[in-house]
C-alpha cells in the first residue's frame, strides 16, 4: 500500500464517520459507538477488499456483505454512502418514519445492502449461507461478515461456525470488532466469551488478530485470507478497536453504544473530524 493509498483510505473514514454522527443525529437514536469503533474496517472493504460497484449493486459475481452486529446501520450506511450506492445527504434521513435508511439494514430498500439483520448472530449464519451458496455454484465469491464481541454471547454464532468449518468455506471471513463494550457495560464482565482466538481456532477456522484502526494490517490479514483459499478453512479477523474511535467524548464510553448527539455534541463530534480530515490533508 502506497502512502497515498493509504491516506486517501483515511479519508474515507473520515467521511464515513461524518456520515455515521450524521445520520444519529439526525435521527435523534442509534448507535454510533460501534459504527465508530467499526469505521476503518467498513471503510477497507468497501474501497479496497471487495470486489463491487455501485454502478451494478445487483451483479450476481459480486462479493457479499452482511452486518450481523445490525444495529451498528449507521457506519454501514456511511460506507455505502461514501463509496457512492446512494446520496450522503440522505444520511440525516436515517430512522425517520419515510426513509428508506431504517435502524438496521434492509435489503429491500438500501442498494448495496446484501442481507437484512438485526437480530444478533442471525447474521453470520446468512453469511456462510451466501458463502456455501457461492461454493456450490462454483462461483468467485468471497463473503464478509462483520460481529460484535458481545454478540459472541449468542449460540448461534458458533452453530455458524461449526457449519463453515465442517463445510471448509475457504470463502469465507469472519471480522470480529473486539471494542470490549455492550450495551450493559464490559464485555468481560456481562458474558466473558474470551479467549476468542482459542475458540475460532476449535471450531476450525484460522485466525489472525489485528490493530482495527491499521490499514496495513488489515491488508496482511486479508492477503492471509486469499492465500487461504483452496485449503478448507474459513478465516477469522479478529480485530481489536476503540468504540467511537476518533470523536473525543465518545471513545471507549459505554454510554455512546446506542445514544445519539444532540446539537452541541455533534458540532463538537464533526469538529474533531474535521480536524483529522484537515491533517490528512495537510499531508504531503
Amino acid at each position: 500500500m502506497t502512502d497515498e493509498e493509504r491516506k486517501q483510505l483515511k479519508l474515507h473514514a473520515v467521511g464515513v464517520r461524518e456520515g455515521i454522527l450524521i445520520g444519529t443525529h439526525g435521527a435523534k437514536c442509534g448507535h454510533p459507538g460501534g459504527s465508530l469503533s467499526a469505521a476503518d474496517m467498513f471503510t477497507y472493504l468497501y474501497f479496497r477488499e471487495m470486489r463491487i460497484d455501485p454502478k451494478e449493486p445487483k451483479n450476481p459475481d459480486r462479493d457479499r456483505f452482511v452486518l450481523s452486529k445490525g444495529h451498528t446501520a449507521p457506519g454501514l450506511y456511511g460506507a455505502l454512502a461514501e463509496r457512492g450506492f446512494f446520496p450522503k445527504e440522505d444520511l440525516a434521513t436515517l430512522r425517520h418514519i419515510d426513509s428508506y435508511l431504517q435502524g438496521h439494514p434492509n435489503m429491500h430498500t438500501v442498494l448495496g445492502v446484501d442481507m437484512s439483520t438485526g437480530s444478533l448472530g442471525q447474521g453470520i449464519s446468512a453469511a456462510a449461507g451466501m458463502a456455501k451458496g457461492a461454493k456450490y455454484l462454483e462461483k468467485d465469491i468471497n463473503v464478509y461478515t462483520v460481529l460484535g464481541d458481545g454478540e459472541l454471547a449468542e449460540g448461534q454464532v458458533w452453530e455458524a461456525s461449526m457449519f463453515a468449518a465442517h463445510y471448509q468455506l475457504d470463502n469465507f471471513c469472519v471480522i470480529v470488532d473486539l471494542n470490549g463494550l455492550q450495551i450493559s457495560g464490559p464485555t468481560e464482565l456481562v458474558m466473558n466469551t474470551k479467549p476468542v482466538d482459542e475458540k475460532f481456532r476449535a471450531f476450525g477456522f484460522d485466525v489472525t488478530e489485528i490493530d482495527g484502526h491499521s490499514f496495513d494490517e488489515m491488508e496482511a490479514a486479508f492477503a492471509r485470507f486469499h492465500a487461504n483459499h483452496g485449503g478448507g478453512k474459513p478465516t477469522a479477523i479478529l480485530m481489536h478497536t476503540v468504540k467511537g474511535k476518533d470523536v473525543s467524548f465518545m471513545e471507549n464510553e459505554v454510554d455512546w453504544h446506542g445514544k445519539a448527539p444532540n446539537d452541541e455534541q455533534f458540532e463538537r463530534g464533526m469538529a474533531d473530524l474535521a480536524a483529522i480530515r484537515a491533517g490528512l490533508e495537510a499531508q504531503v
